[in-house]
Parts: C-alpha cells; structure tokens; sequence
C-alpha cells in the first residue's frame, strides 16, 4: 500500500496556511479598529477578508484534487504540487492585500497548480473505468 505521508503533511500545511489568513484578518481589524461583525470600512480591511474568503473557495477544489492525484498518480508529486499550490495562496494573500494588482501571479501560480492536480486525477481515474472496462 502507497503512503500518502507527504500529501497529509500538505493538506495540514493548506489548512495553517489558511489559519495564518485568518489571524491577518484578526490582526487587520485591530489595525483599522473594525470589530466584527462590521465587514466594510478599510480597504486594507475588506483586501484581507477577500484573500481568506477566496482561499477558502478553492479549497474544496485542492484538496480533493490533490488527494486524487496522489492516489492515482504519486504521493510526492501531489504534494509538490501542493506547495505550489501554498505558495500562490500566500503570494495571493500578500499581493491583493498591498495592491489588488500585485495578486495575479499568486492567482495563476495556485490555479496551474489545481488544474495539474485536478485534471491529472480526472484523466487516470477515467482511464482506470475505460481499461478494466474493456
């Protein structure tokens, strides 16, 4: 049996990845003095909360993705993968909240990364039904 060692300690490093997001946003509304559940105000504010939120959104497009591509394809390369796919995140995160401009790499970076994964498990797992169809 494969271990999935590497993509368990990716799919934690995604999560305190996303954890770190947060704390930004907690820090940020220190910064600006907006409590919760205000949302709006600050645009530092309103750029951090957008960044978390976002990443959530593509989470459950990683980590399906990723934990497919290890288990059809390879353990180390998923997790490769996936610190591609942190590293867009945070570059992401750290872009769009200086200058909504400056997100773009960090979008691109991680989104290349979740095509690789998600496209790469979907192609194997449809070639597994097609042959042990046949």
């Amino acid at each position: 049996m494969q271990s999935h060692a590497y993509v368990a300690i990716v799919t934690l490093l995604a999560v305190l990845t996303y954890l770190w997001m947060g704390l930004q946003v907690a820090s940020a509304r220190r910064k600006c003095g907006i409590q919760a559940p205000d949302m709006t105000g600050d645009p530092v504010l309103e750029r951090t909360i957008r960044a978390h939120v976002n990443t959530l959104e593509w989470l459950p497009i990683f980590l399906p993705s990723l934990w497919l591509f290890a288990f059809y394809w390879s353990d180390l390369w998923a997790a490769v993968l996936g610190l591609v796919w942190i590293v867009g995140r945070v570059a992401y995160q750290i872009g769009y909240v200086r200058d909504p401009s400056k997100r773009e790499a960090g979008f691109l970076v991680q989104a290349l990364a979740t095509a690789i994964l998600l496209f790469g498990a979907m192609g194997r797992a449809i070639y597994v039904v097609v042959i042990t169809q046949t």
